[in-house]
Order: C-alpha cells, then structure tokens, then sequence
C-alpha cells in the first residue's frame, strides 16, 4: 500500500516513529531505575523498624513487589525494541501499524516475567539483595530479636 501514501511521507512517518519508540523505552529504562532506587530505600527502611524478632522479614514485601515491577518494565521495554526494530526494517515498505504503539505483537519474541526477573540484570541485583535480607532476618531470629 505504500503507493497511496508515497515514500516520502513513509520516510517522514518513520523518522517520528522512531522517535515515539526511542521515548517509550528511554521512559521504561528510567521506570527501571526508579524502582531500584525505592526498593533499595524500602527495604532499609523496614529493616530499620524496631519491633518483633519477625520485623525484618516484612521487607520482603517491598523487594518481592519491585522486583516483579522492575521485571515488567524490563520486558515492556524489550517489547518495545522489537517494535522498533520492525519499524526500521519494514516502515519504508509497507504503512501497515503506522504509528500503533502497541508492542503488545512482541510478547512471544521476549521472555515472560518471570524469566525476566531471573536474568542476569535484575537477577544480581534483586538476588543479592534477597539474600542480604535472608541473611539479617535469619541473624535476628538467631539472637532472638536482639538489636
């Protein structure tokens, strides 16, 4: 169909595209990078909560949910490559999908979340500081609750 609208006009539709796209990810990259930032300051901050020897491992809940947020966006964001991976090779060939936005046609091209939670980036990151938290809830319980 690209004769109806002409190669000019897709050529100017993809420059745009491509900048829509770029915009979505850099977003999805900044969400990622947030989230770290807050499960790293909730996590202390229930891990500094004084309370019963079983305080600590409320600090689960905040890292259990960031992780799968943080997981996500991360998949969200490799969606969105894919997408702007097709748009650069088929834009200037075909208007089919002209500016849809939905990566939701990419879900099968990337691992799901939870596969996603256990790559290496998020991974390390969300791994370690699992066992940091194991390890200082279990060191309470083992002083039996003493600070």
């Amino acid at each position: 169909m690209i004769g109806v609208l002409g190669p000019e006009f897709l050529r100017q539709c993809l420059f745009k595209e491509v900048d829509l796209i770029q915009n979505v990810i850099k977003r999805m990259a900044s969400n990622s990078f947030l989230i770290k930032g807050w499960t790293i300051t909730l996590v202390v901050v229930t891990l500094l909560l004084k309370g019963s020897r079983y305080q600590a491992f409320i600090s689960f809940i905040p890292l259990m949910v960031f992780w799968y947020l943080d997981a996500y966006f991360l998949r969200q964001e490799r969606m969105y490559r894919k997408l702007y991976e097709w748009v650069i090779a088929n834009r200037l060939g075909t208007d089919e999908c002209l500016f849809d936005l939905n990566a939701k046609k990419f879900e099968k091209d990337v691992k799901s979340i939870l596969k996603t939670m256990f790559s290496k980036t998020l991974g390390w990151f969300y791994g370690m500081l699992f066992l940091l938290v194991l390890a200082y809830s279990l060191l309470l319980l083992i002083n039996k609750g003493g600070y």
